[in-house]
């Protein structure tokens, strides 16, 4: 299977989280942005400081790897204001995908309101600049029921709201791949929580992200029904070997 067009390269460590240098991690995300140029990813996903730097890149490469970032990243606990304003950023430096992080932690304090406006005003946002827009639901801070409700509230306003050609532009995503879970537990995209996803989510389309690590547990993925992976080990999973890697 050529998965490639499926892979969402990513790398989302701040200098401090890697225990880098701000220079030594500035070469990381270069080298992120190349190697998505050079193995053709659909996409390289980075922090919204780095949009900027990947535009310059591909446009000199004059690749079709798009760009995504992330919103409100990692804990989504911010304001709409807040989030808006790092989208519209994100947007002005050349993002193309919108990976907003829900408030998963109102969502579970049950502030139902709160959630569906972020989940509104952000999906508006996104479309009006033709762009596309995912919604992280953190799976692992959520139990089965919860992963279920989250993922048909992101679906049902955007079915109240939105036009029906613009369903496939908006995404419910699994995991950001910071979330501290206990030792051994999966923060990440499992196939349980993937098909609790797709059962409720659809028609919207899902993203997988977090503990995808071989080819052919992209290819699972794939075969379930999700339309991108999220990982940092797209070289490595286009190439049949194992990462190491924890997202």
């Amino acid at each position: 299977m050529e998965i490639r067009q499926y892979l969402d390269a990513t790398y989302l460590k701040t200098a401090q989280q890697a225990n880098l240098s701000e220079e030594k991690n500035n070469e990381v995300v270069k080298n992120c942005i190349q190697e998505a140029i050079d193995h053709n990813f659909k996409l390289i996903m980075i922090r919204p400081d780095k949009v900027a730097l990947a535009k310059e890149m591909i446009q000199k490469a004059k690749s079709k790897v798009t760009i995504g970032t992330v919103i409100d990243f990692p804990e989504g606990d911010g304001t709409l204001e807040d989030k808006l304003a790092e989208a519209i950023q994100a947007i002005n430096d050349g993002a193309d995908d919108l990976d907003f992080v829900v408030d998963y932690k109102a969502f579970k304090n049950e502030a139902f309101d709160k959630v569906k406006e972020e989940v509104l005003e952000g999906t508006k946002l996104g479309l009006k600049h033709n762009k596309i827009v995912k919604w992280i639901i953190e799976v692992a801070a959520l139990n089965d029921h919860q992963i279920v409700q989250l993922s048909a509230l992101i679906k049902n306003v955007v079915i109240a709201n939105c036009n029906e050609k613009d369903y496939e532009k908006v995404f419910v995503k699994s995991s950001t791949g910071f979330y501290k879970t206990p030792e051994g537990v999966p923060n990440g995209a499992t196939v349980a929580t993937i098909k609790l996803m797709l059962e409720n989510s659809f028609p919207l389309p899902v993203k997988a992200a977090g503990g995808v690590r071989t080819y052919e547990e992209a290819v699972e993925m794939i075969q379930l029904g999700v339309k991108r992976i999220g990982t940092s080990a797209a070289k490595t999973i286009v190439n049949g070997e194992i990462s190491k890697n924890d997202y």
